[in-house]
């Protein structure tokens, strides 16, 4: 074996992942985000939606494991009503289509047989509902906005950022776990690689792509690994309850799709107000320009 081929065995099994499989995946993805973006705002949505319904039937196949039966087919209708109510018709649609998905997922449960698990298999739905679509509906909301496509990547760009930035130093640095009773291979050494590539991509998204105040640039830097490593963290929560070490098989490298979504969806409505209040803000050029 070279020494080459006994380096990236290292790599790959300190990460814990088919680091050549997870590469070309995530060369694909963003391919595929990139052109439904450049191409129309409406092929991205569809994109997506597709995401968001992937990951719903993930997690009730999970829940599943537990005899927890979410309604799946209420939870798919209202993921399609939020991504598109959101993106036509803004945040007041975002919320009463939520708010009628949970009564629908109420009154497909009982209608499916009521039993003494139907609170139990309804609040599941609602969990799952307020997990995916709802969170993702900010990210239809941003979409929705002029600059709707920018606005979208800088915030693909940040999650890609924080993930890649947190992989690369804890793999490299990696000497103090972070939470080892969730997820035994996150470091404090990976958590700052994460904030100090998202400050990077921030600062140079916001002050140079979006040409907002390079301020709100440092604060989504800063927000970013937060929330993203909250969102981490509770899916793994989640997945050890459940004794699984993936949400699915979908992205070889990844595990599911929710697996690779799992931060963006607790960040989406942070970016999202960050966003919108860095609208409002004097632009400031950065020292020297």
């Amino acid at each position: 074996m070279s020494s080459t081929e006994g380096l990236s065995d290292t790599v790959t099994a300190k990460a814990g992942r088919n680091l050549p499989a997870a590469i070309a995946v995530a060369l694909v993805l963003l391919g595929v985000v990139g052109a439904s973006l450049w191409f129309r705002k409406e092929a991205f949505l569809l994109v997506a939606l597709v995401a968001v319904c992937v990951g719903l039937w993930e997690l009730a196949q999970a829940l599943s494991r537990r005899d927890i039966h979410a309604p799946l087919m209420p939870m798919w209708v209202g993921a399609a009503g939020i991504l598109v109510s959101s993106y036509l018709a803004g945040p007041e649609a975002l919320m009463v289509s939520f708010i009628l998905t949970v009564a629908g997922i109420v009154v497909w449960r009982v209608i499916d047989g009521g039993g003494q698990h139907a609170v139990r298999d309804s609040a599941a739905g609602i969990f799952s509902t307020a997990y995916l679509p709802l969170m993702a509906g900010f990210v239809a909301l941003m979409l929705a906005e002029d600059d709707g496509p920018i606005l979208v990547a800088v915030f693909i760009l940040l999650a890609v950022a924080n993930d890649t930035g947190g992989y690369v130093a804890g793999v490299l640095f990696g000497r103090h776990p972070l939470a080892p009773s969730i997820s035994p291979k996150k470091s404090w050494e990976g958590l700052a690689g994460s904030f100090i590539l998202s400050l990077a991509v921030g600062i140079v998204g916001s002050a140079v792509v979006l040409d907002y105040n390079p301020m709100v640039g440092v604060a989504l830097g800063l927000l970013t690994p937060i929330t993203a490593t909250v969102g981490d963290l509770a899916e793994s929560l989640i997945k050890r309850d459940l004794q699984l070490k993936d949400m699915g098989t979908v992205l070889p490298g990844h595990g599911g799709v929710l697996d690779r979504i799992d931060s963006m969806l607790i960040t989406a409505p942070f970016v999202y107000l960050l966003f919108t209040a860095a609208a409002q803000l004097p632009t400031t050029p950065l020292p020297g320009a």
